[in-house]
């Protein structure tokens, strides 16, 4: 399948050409009860799904919140990615404390590190240097190939992987002494075990530690392995190299997507692209903004994750 070569370097847009002053000020402004009301949303989901398994416990309501929790992690990794931004907060302190303590460290991540890793990302975003495209740059690819990455992620693979490596390369090098080791160890990875800890501890608290393993750790290890894989493809996979326009892709969103699949204004990826101080929740009206100002027709706006998905598979 045709694949086009990165470049080295990306043009740049100006989107205060297309829009006015006011209109760029408005879709800037911060909310910091929004953003702790996307938080307590994120959780409150969480917990009305436990909930449910816990009072009426069989496959279907098992499935049905291991795959909604799946998602919200994924809707807890966004909301890091809109702390790495600054926009869960006016605050910074309580930006990144937020941003820390109820989005990353549950699902094992880290603000601080992602941020630095993520602004390279929109540096030199499809080009050579960006240090996300290799998560772009194998597709298109083949039907029967899209549907082993699928398996591996729904099995657990990817996500036993992912986590393996993420401990080794905490644990620091081999041939250290065994202190320095550990001290390696609880400094990468010693916040986002207490808040797991915090968390088997409360359930456990209330009678349902196994909880804990069954719509966390499973879904950790699964759903949210394979949604994250759907919206990295849908954001960036098979996109034009060469024009700046187009160096990611917004995808149309129905409620069942936004469910599973695309929670909290991730979809409107070219629009983060083109302003990305422009806090999650204001997307939606810059996307509106742009398909009133001439230049709607130069993006990539697609009508949902399956044609993304067949695009990135076509046979």
């Amino acid at each position: 399948m045709t694949r086009t070569r990165p470049p080295a370097e990306m043009p740049r847009i100006n989107l205060h050409r297309h829009l006015t002053r006011e209109q760029i000020h408005a879709v800037r402004q911060r909310s910091t009860l929004h953003g702790i009301g996307m938080i307590l949303h994120c959780w409150g989901v969480i917990a009305a799904a436990m909930t449910l398994v816990a009072f009426l416990p069989n496959p279907v309501t098992i499935l049905f919140a291991m795959m909604v929790i799946g998602s919200r992690q994924l809707g807890l990794s966004i909301l890091m990615h809109e702390g790495a931004h600054g926009g869960l907060a006016v605050n910074q302190k309580l930006n990144l404390w937020l941003s820390q303590w109820f989005c990353a460290f549950p699902v094992f991540a880290e603000t601080i590190a992602y941020r630095h890793y993520h602004m390279e990302h929109h540096a030199h975003a499809q080009t050579a240097k960006d240090p996300d495209i290799i998560l772009s740059a194998p597709f298109p690819t083949t039907r029967a190939s899209m549907r082993r990455k699928i398996v591996r992620d729904l099995t657990g693979q990817t996500g036993f992987k992912q986590r393996r490596a993420q401990i080794v390369a905490a644990l620091g090098h081999a041939d250290a002494p065994v202190a320095a080791r550990a001290r390696s160890f609880l400094e990468k990875l010693g916040r986002p075990l207490f808040v797991n800890l915090l968390l088997f501890g409360l359930l456990s608290a209330m009678g349902y530690w196994w909880l804990y393993i069954a719509l966390w750790l499973v879904p950790l290890l699964t759903w949210y392995q394979a949604v994250t894989r759907i919206r990295n493809i849908a954001e960036h996979a098979v996109l034009p190299h060469a024009d700046p326009w187009q160096v990611a892709r917004t995808t149309r969103a129905g409620w069942i997507a936004r469910t599973l699949l695309a929670p909290y204004y991730v979809n409107y990826h070219a629009e983060h692209h083109f302003m990305l101080y422009v806090p999650c929740y204001r997307l939606k009206t810059l996307h509106r903004l742009l398909m009133n100002s001439g230049i709607f027709d130069r993006m990539e706006v697609r009508s949902g994750y399956f044609e993304t998905m067949r695009m990135a598979a076509p046979g």
